[in-house]
């Protein structure tokens, strides 16, 4: 399913004179202007899946950005959003095949990174109250309790069910269950099964992070399966090997001049990895 059809970032002429205008007010930052034109990125032609590639720097974070303020998308951490964005945002043109729906979002790993410090802090939480919880079992065990008003009645349901369960159960029950029972990756992975839907656009930044290769191999079938048969739309800023292998998936080439549209197999990062690999091949084979 498309959505996004067509976006165009302005030209390297059209930035120019902007900010010819703007250094006579003595600025020293235009972010987001200077930053894609060093490539001649202009327009992105969308596909269910596109994929913007490059090494640190290149822009593919800054386009992802645009692109989700331009569709006014919703988002959860906030960004660099400076006082040129809405100068920028206004020299960017954007057409689409369908209405962006509701509940469309991007997703950044600040995103995930603070979801995983709540849990973190929730839990922390929780284990500072357990050891006040022992305390509290072994005191409604043993109390002696008379109902004198229906204003009692909550305690003695408590006391009932303290002397019914074992201490653990108890606790369990009354805490909650601890959040802290999955790893890091296994909490960012189930961020993204959680906020992604049906029939939704979804910008992805640098999704990977946090995710083991098993996880992010599992993330491309999620993502592949949503835009298959669930009427999904991706943009991912990646330079992950397993998200840039997705099957159907159009990438553009942010390290190359002009940018284009590439195969994954020719990508700088992924031909790292596989001479590497290649140059140990043979302690692969002694195992």
């Amino acid at each position: 399913m498309r959505y996004l059809d067509v976006f165009t970032f302005p030209d390297d002429e059209t930035e120019v004179d902007f900010t010819v205008q703007v250094l006579r007010k003595c600025y020293s930052s235009f972010y987001p202007f200077r930053i894609l034109p060093r490539h001649h990125f202009e327009r992105i032609d969308f596909s269910d899946v596109t994929i913007l590639y490059g090494g640190n720097g290149t822009g593919k974070s800054t386009a992802l950005h645009v692109i989700a303020e331009k569709a006014r998308l919703e988002r959860e951490s906030p960004f660099n959003r400076t006082s040129f964005f809405s100068d920028y945002l206004n020299l960017c043109s954007m057409r689409l095949c369908e209405p962006i729906p509701d509940g469309s979002r991007i997703i950044t790993s600040d995103d995930v990174f603070d979801h995983m410090l709540r849990l973190r802090e929730m839990n922390d939480g929780i284990d500072a109250k357990r050891g006040d919880m022992f305390e509290e079992y072994y005191e409604l065990k043993q109390a002696g309790f008379r109902l004198r008003s229906m204003d009692d009645y909550d305690q003695l349901k408590r006391i009932n069910r303290a002397r019914k369960r074992t201490q653990s159960r108890f606790i369990r029950e009354e805490l909650g269950m601890n959040e802290r029972t999955y790893s890091n990756g296994e909490s960012a992975f189930s961020y993204f099964t959680n906020k992604i839907g049906e029939n939704a656009l979804y910008l992805l930044d640098e999704p990977e992070n946090s995710l083991s290769p098993a996880r992010q191999q599992e993330l491309v079938r999620f993502i592949s399966d949503s835009a298959r048969y669930f009427g999904c739309q991706f943009v991912i800023a990646t330079h992950s090997p397993f998200l840039l292998a997705m099957p159907g998936a159009k990438i553009y080439d942010l390290d190359s001049d002009p940018v284009t549209v590439a195969k994954w197999t020719q990508l700088g990062n992924v031909r790292a990895y596989y001479d590497f690999f290649k140059s140990h091949e043979s302690e692969f084979d002694d195992d």
